[in-house]
């Protein structure tokens, strides 16, 4: 594709409450961490360009709120969007077995095609001491899903980049197929000298 070439994707970020998914979303976007914490209430957008695979894409990253109270608002956000970022605290267990929950509202909600709907998990704050989820666990769980999985740092900016551009490319490569398939569809032609049937 040519980089003049843009395409726009929305990209979600959810999972529980006071996980670290602003933070996440402020790191990739902004480079910048806020050690001050405000709770996301219902959602918040960023944009972000890059040049992914000759192509110019614009990310539209929606922020969303995890506390249980917006979770059917927030739910409503999930439609259109073109992937998902699955963030826990790997110091907070209850968010990681909330994981299969989050999962489950943006699989029921997101319209089921060919394409899988892409997906990466996100363990943060593996800079704090006091983990409660070990790595082996959430590997096992995101490998019996077959979603991508990254221990990161918002803080510290370890693995923020690597984790959302891999699933902007995963969702590049989805768009192109749904758009190939679409255009190979409509092309299809019947052929002239076919016959056609008549009625009476």
């Amino acid at each position: 594709m040519n980089p003049r070439k843009k395409v726009d994707l929305k990209l979600i970020i959810i999972g529980a409450l006071g996980v670290g998914k602003t933070s996440l979303l402020h790191r990739y976007v902004h480079k910048t961490f806020y050690e001050d914490y405000q709770t996301t209430l219902g959602a918040s957008i960023l944009s972000k360009i890059i040049i992914l695979d000759d192509t110019t894409l614009k990310l539209q990253i929606w922020d969303t709120g995890g506390q249980e109270r917006f979770r059917s608002m927030v739910s409503t956000f999930y439609k259109g969007s073109d992937g998902c970022v699955l963030a826990f605290d790997v110091t907070d267990l209850e968010s990681f077995e909330a994981l299969e929950t989050w999962r489950g509202d943006v699989l029921a909600k997101t319209i089921p095609m060919e394409q899988s709907y892409p997906m990466v998990v996100l363990g943060n704050k593996i800079d704090l001491a006091d983990r409660q989820v070990p790595q082996e666990v959430a590997q096992g769980w995101c490998k019996e899903k077959d979603i991508p999985y990254f221990e990161v740092s918002a803080k510290n900016d370890i693995n923020v980049v690597q984790a959302f551009e891999m699933l902007a490319s995963r969702a590049l490569s989805r768009y192109r197929s749904i758009l190939e398939s679409y255009l190979t569809d409509s092309i299809k032609l019947s052929p002239e000298d076919q016959p056609k049937s008549r009625c009476c």
